[in-house]
């Protein structure tokens, strides 16, 4: 289950950073030819190698660093048109997906949670 957790949350981190990256400079940036909105992907690097590695701490912390992102995802959803609101839509589902593996796996990975070992 562990697994699995780890793979959801690296794959909706990763797919989050090239979101981002996409949707602010080339799919619907606020500019054209690209914007410094792009720059909200860099926040995102921070946990990769953490959450990449199955560091739980790192699955504790950056829990809230999901939050900015679907809460921006949510705001631009429902105050964007066209690709933008598609892309923000996107971007919510992932941010969600991100929260929820992360989550799940620092509640499962507890070392309250964990089997005793026998001998």
């Amino acid at each position: 289950m562990l697994t699995r957790l780890q793979l959801a949350a690296s794959a909706s981190l990763i797919a989050l950073i090239f979101l981002c990256l996409l949707w602010e400079l080339w799919l619907a940036p606020l500019k054209p030819g690209g914007s410094w909105m792009a720059a909200k992907a860099f926040p995102l690097l921070i946990p990769l190698f953490g959450i990449l590695k199955g560091r739980r701490y790192t699955y504790q912390w950056s829990s809230m660093l999901a939050l900015l992102y679907l809460l921006e995802g949510s705001v631009r959803a429902t105050s964007d048109s066209g690709l933008s609101q598609a892309l923000a839509g996107l971007e919510t589902l992932l941010a969600l997906m991100f929260f929820a593996s992360v989550v799940s796996y620092a509640r499962l990975s507890a070392p309250s949670r964990q089997k005793p070992a026998t001998h």
